[in-house]
């Protein structure tokens, strides 16, 4: 699977970016996606996950109520609505596909990556 994230930019506090993530290949929609990101200077963390059905959605609290994540199958694409962006947003975010029953807030159990999209939101 080969994953190509886009949308990321420069944003002002309280504005909103839409993320996607095209997905290459037939099976997409047996794959679990999540979002993740990485400040300068900081571990990568989760941001966000959706199941394979697109049923179940899962955030971490620092995003909860401001970003939601979607997917179109049809489109062998993952979105990210950022809503409300506050600076400590800023980071290079990544889409990551794990196959499974379950998604994951663990990066380490994502089986393919992204390049990454900055994303940067002045004060």
């Amino acid at each position: 699977v080969q994953l190509q994230a886009s949308g990321g930019g420069l944003v002002q506090a309280g504005g909103s970016l839409r993320l996607s993530c095209r997905a290459s290949g037939r099976t997409f929609s047996s794959y679990n996606l999540g979002w993740f990101r990485q400040a300068p200077g900081k571990e990568r963390e989760f941001v966000a996950a959706i199941s394979w059905s697109g049923g179940r959605t899962y955030y971490a609290d620092s995003v909860k109520g401001r970003f939601t994540i979607s997917r179109d199958n049809a489109k062998n694409t993952v979105y990210l609505q950022m809503n409300s962006l506050k600076p400590e947003d800023t980071a290079v975010y990544y889409c990551a596909a794990k196959s499974g029953v379950y998604y994951d807030t663990r990066h380490y159990e994502y089986d393919w990556w992204g390049q990454g999209t900055l994303v940067t939101v002045s004060s």
